[in-house]
């Protein structure tokens, strides 16, 4: 009987497949030695059920079988019915009931390389019976061997597909694998004009003169169908909707082609208003190296002439049983990515233990050990240092493999991230520093205290002393001097103010004109003291503009943040108030809460 696809009721239809001649084999085999009436194998995935292939049944009795199966089949392992009528679970299911009078059922999960159940081999008789150890041993072969054609059938369709593809896009996949990689771009939103790095346009296949710098010739370049999307998320990020802009679109690469991408920024200037500025961000091309890396897998040959293409390095790493490690093999990339020949580390990598920085080098042998030990894939960001190049950021990724005799081995890419780790670096100073006074932000600052109150509540010592600041007619400095003045006011504070700490205490910029202190390990009379020798230091250095002087003054509230208050929002609270009252007493004040 040839093989039948059966949908079934709760899941959709699946398309046909060519009937599987090395299963029916399987069945026939099946059919003869255990001498049973029926023999099937069920095949499943994520979404549906059907029948791969079936010897004894017909089709509506098949559909039958596979109702019957799954109300059966909870178990992982082995399933036995010796007498389906004698069976509570079962003995009402028609296929028992009814024709066609099934009375014995054995089952053996198919488990795929992944460990994911995709069906299972299945014996079918209308006479009760049981299988002996040798018997269910022999079954269980059945089921591995049935498993094994079923993926292998899989992937030969799947490689055959992607090959043909490959080869009518070869000059396109080199392009990508030569193009992966960072671009830095640099938005005045004001003029309308963006400027990229020499790598983003390179990305897409653009010399430098090919880019213009104008915001909306950009614009073309987006697929239509994500333009909307793109200007919807740049302008909530604009409008401060979002902490900063990321998203995923498609750009037009110069030979006709699109590349999907991830663009990330963050708005670093405003005006007065809050209106954006500036924006600097970067651009990254998140398919090639996906692709790129799923292609590599599906073909040895196809890596054999792209690895050394590859930007980076393209290797497989062994650990062997006594310990020791050796790279079988290593792209060209290697002498970029370690500065170290291929013959250098074939027998023994003991070599990069000299490159990798030394306080990183734990963690690296820590990640290869927790991939080898539970063989999940290896994924490690981390430092080198080469003769050459100085210190460089690397990235590592690979899957791990038991081999037969013991031994680890992984298959994978290693990668320079030293661009992306600067940029990320930027920008996470762009994110945690206000841009005029240099001081942390407000969100950055709350982060620090946060940090304070746990180190109080653990020390069970001293607390810390928090100090609210605001700088006395400070509007009028606005109106009278103008909104410049009014910066370099609040620069100039702001340089005062960092003097007068130690490494130990926190300042930060909350909002205008108001600041906050974190006094480490101080009561309310050594942060007197400080309050007053700030202001001091305010009076002793006016604020010079244009050979004329400008007196500043500043009103201080002081609190303690203490180990039971509930949050800094407390202390906070308390030195707010204190302020407060600073201000109604007539400014250039010192006040502490109670």
């Amino acid at each position: 009987m040839s093989a039948t696809r059966i949908p079934t009721l709760k899941f959709a239809d699946t398309p046909p497949t060519v009937a599987d001649r090395r299963l029916q084999g399987l069945l026939r085999l099946a059919r003869r030695h255990f001498g049973v009436s029926a023999a099937l194998v069920l095949l499943a995935d994520a979404n549906r059920h059907w029948v791969g292939a079936c010897d004894g049944l017909e089709q509506a009795e098949a559909a039958q079988a596979l109702s019957f199966w799954r109300q059966m089949a909870a178990e992982r392992g082995l399933l036995l019915i010796p007498d389906a009528s004698a069976d509570a679970r079962c003995n009402a299911h028609p296929f028992v009931a009814r024709q066609p009078h099934i009375r014995f059922h054995a089952a053996c999960p198919l488990i795929g390389s992944n460990g994911d159940r995709i069906g299972a081999f299945c014996l079918f008789d209308h006479l009760p019976r049981s299988l002996d150890e040798e018997q269910c041993a022999f079954l269980c072969d059945l089921a591995d061997l049935a498993a094994v054609a079923r993926e292998r059938d899989a992937a030969i369709d799947r490689l055959a597909s992607e090959e043909a593809e490959l080869r009518e896009n070869e000059a396109r996949v080199a392009l990508a694998v030569e193009g992966s990689g960072t671009g830095i771009w640099d938005r005045n939103v004001r003029t309308g004009e963006i400027y990229y790095s020499s790598g983003w346009k390179a990305m897409f296949g653009y010399a430098d003169h090919e880019i213009s710098n104008r915001i909306t010739d950009s614009y073309q370049r987006v697929h239509p169908d994500d333009l909307a999307y793109v200007q919807a998320t740049m302008q909530a990020h604009f409008d401060r909707q979002t902490p900063s802009y990321e998203v995923e679109h498609r750009i037009l690469c110069k030979d006709g082609s699109y590349k999907w991408v991830v663009s990330r920024g963050k708005v670093v200037s405003r005006d007065d208003e809050g209106r954006a500025l500036r924006m600097i961000g970067t651009t990254t091309d998140i398919t090639a190296i996906r692709a790129m890396s799923e292609k590599l897998r599906q073909t040895v040959a196809l890596v054999t002439n792209l690895t050394n293409e590859v930007p980076g390095l393209v290797f497989q790493y062994r650990r062997l049983l006594d310990g020791r490690f050796c790279m079988a093999y290593a792209s060209a990339g290697l002498r970029d990515i370690y500065e170290l020949s291929p013959e250098e580390v074939a027998n023994d990598a003991a070599p990069l233990d000299r490159v990798i920085h030394p306080d990183d080098l734990a963690a690296y042998h820590a990640s290869l050990d927790k991939s080898a030990l539970s063989l999940t894939p290896w994924h490690l960001e981390y430092r080198v240092r080469l003769p050459r190049q100085g210190l460089r950021w690397r990235q590592g990724d690979a899957r791990p493999q038991r081999m037969e005799d013991g031994s680890t081995v992984w298959h994978g890419f290693i990668t320079d991230i030293t661009e992306r780790k600067r940029i990320e670096a930027e920008l996470q100073e762009f994110a945690t520093t206000d841009f005029l006074t240099q001081l942390p932000n407000r969100r950055h600052f709350m982060t620090q205290i946060e940090a304070e109150l746990g180190r109080v509540r653990r020390g069970g010592g001293r607390p810390a002393a928090v100090l609210s600041c605001d700088l006395d007619h400070f509007k009028s400095i606005n109106d009278g001097w103008g909104h410049a003045v009014g910066d370099l006011a609040l620069k100039h504070f702001a340089a005062i103010l960092r003097a007068q700490l130690r490494c130990s205490d926190l300042a930060g910029r909350i909002g205008g004109e108001e600041f906050a202190i974190v006094l480490h390990g101080t009561d309310t009379d050594e942060a007197t003291v400080f309050a007053r020798r700030l202001q001091q230091r305010i009076a002793e250095m006016p604020l010079l503009h244009e050979g004329r002087r400008i007196a500043l003054t500043v009103s201080i509230g002081i609190a303690l943040l203490r180990a039971e208050d509930a949050g800094v929002d407390a202390a906070l609270s308390r030195s707010d108030m204190a302020l407060y009252r600073a201000k109604s007493s007539g400014r250039n004040r010192i006040e502490c809460a109670g």
